[in-house]
């Protein structure tokens, strides 16, 4: 199944123009991503905080994830401190997939951000979280902290760039993006008694990622056309909604 870790800023250090600051803010955008993430099946990890980036990156290492998204806010040098605004995606100049992932952000972030000119994608020789990391990287610097415009529009609209992230990520990992409902839990009831596959994507072509035994309770996130985005014992998914009788 498609497992991400996420990464938001431990720098709380970073004060906002207006109030909080970095590691503030990023904790509250990735808490707005995790019910976006579950309906979409897809599982992830967030960092340990009180491990900053070398912790962060040790960790990512130490697992197997399909992408690692670190997330940050910028600042100008101290002769343009807020007078500078953007959306900046950094990659590492050897990975195309992950030039391919940041590119995919920069340009849906476009759609919501009220500069879409300055929603760009650049490599980087100095990022240890994209350069380090064994997955797919990519930092996003998601507008300058220092400026107001910027983090007005940050604060304002946290619900949106989550989904939108989630949705880039979608489009990366080839999987449906899902609005998530409040969370439904259901049973399992199938005809040959014996259990529901699990799988990555809303297909029976799919890949199988778990399986559910007959009669047990389950979350359920999402919906898809005839499929549920679904959470069973650890693993995120989707499973054949005509099996399913809501609880």
């Amino acid at each position: 199944m498609p497992i991400v870790f996420l990464s938001p800023s431990t720098q709380e250090f970073n004060q906002y123009a207006i109030e909080g600051n970095e590691e503030q803010y990023m904790n509250l955008l990735a808490d707005k991503m995790e019910p976006y993430l579950r309906a979409s099946g897809i599982q992830y990890v967030r960092n340990d905080p009180e491990r900053q980036a070398i912790g962060a990156i040790n960790d990512s290492n130490a697992g197997n994830y399909d992408v690692h998204l670190a997330l940050h806010t910028n600042a100008g040098p101290e002769n343009l401190k807020g007078k500078l605004r953007g959306i900046d995606i950094y990659y590492a100049p050897i990975s195309q997939a992950g030039q391919r992932l940041a590119t995919i952000i920069a340009n849906n972030l476009k759609s919501i951000y009220p500069l879409p000119d300055k929603s760009r994608v650049l490599p980087t020789d100095f990022l240890g979280e994209v350069l380090r990391t064994k997955a797919v990287a990519v930092l996003a610097e998601i507008g300058y902290h220092d400026n107001i415009e910027d983090v007005t529009w940050l604060r304002d609209n946290l619900d949106k760039i989550a989904a939108n992230l989630v949705r880039s990520l979608c489009d990366y990992l080839g999987i449906p993006f899902v609005e998530p409902n409040p969370v439904m839990r259901g049973i399992v009831v199938t005809d040959y008694n014996s259990g529901l596959n699990i799988r990555r994507s809303t297909s029976v072509s799919s890949e199988i990622v778990g399986f559910i035994p007959n009669g047990s309770e389950i979350e359920i996130y999402g919906k898809e056309g005839d499929w549920y985005a679904v959470g069973y014992d650890g693993v995120n998914g989707y499973a054949y909604s005509q099996f399913i009788d809501l609880s």
